[in-house]
């Protein structure tokens, strides 16, 4: 291994921990996927730096993203910004993992990776939007009137629903709903 790879492996490592505990972790405190970002980041790394040939280099990136791509199919306990962290650690793994002509390169991907990241999974981004799952005790087929008992129920502004089951047997509706919280005002702003 040369000292640019060597250099690229610390730089993969330090992202990687960066992207697993300082930006995942810490806003959504799952250990799991902490240890699962780290072994794919790794895993990519070390088979791309293995088979990291320019003849093997774009097919070798496809396929993994394709393996993430099934692996996300298949489980239905990670949500889109754990899919999103997911593909992050495995790119940063394939960047500095693939041979490279200039070693700044990969430095500035993998640096943009952790800067979007940082920004898009933000607390501060879009956190009057909100999205759940809500069971009703009575079944409403109308969206009308399903928006009436949604925005009295959660308090907020229902900007999309979606019925996932209408029961009218046991007189339940599931629905997928995505709602804004409306900002709270402290005595003082609202004096203002």
């Amino acid at each position: 291994m040369t000292s640019t790879s060597l250099l690229l492996v610390a730089v993969d490592l330090v992202a990687a921990v960066v992207l697993s505990l300082g930006l995942y972790y810490r806003r959504h405190q799952r250990r799991d996927l902490v240890v699962a970002f780290l072994g794919v980041n790794v895993g990519v790394l070390a088979v791309a730096a293995i088979l990291g040939t320019a003849d093997v280099a774009l097919g070798l990136g496809l396929g993994l993203f394709g393996v993430l791509s099934i692996i996300r199919l298949r489980s239905s306990e990670i949500s889109q910004h754990e899919v999103a962290y997911y593909f992050a650690a495995l790119a940063i793994g394939l960047v500095a993992g693939l041979p490279q002509t200039d070693p700044l390169a990969p430095v500035g991907f993998i640096a943009l990776i952790l800067l979007v990241m940082w920004a898009a999974d933000h607390p501060a981004l879009l956190r009057r939007s909100r999205h759940q799952t809500v069971k009703l005790d009575r079944a409403i087929g109308e969206e009308t009137e399903l928006r009436a008992a949604l925005v009295d129920h959660l308090g907020a502004d229902v900007t999309s629903l979606t019925v996932r089951q209408l029961d009218l047997v046991d007189d339940t509706t599931l629905v997928d709903v995505r709602y804004k919280v409306t900002p709270v005002r402290t005595p003082v702003e609202a004096r203002s």
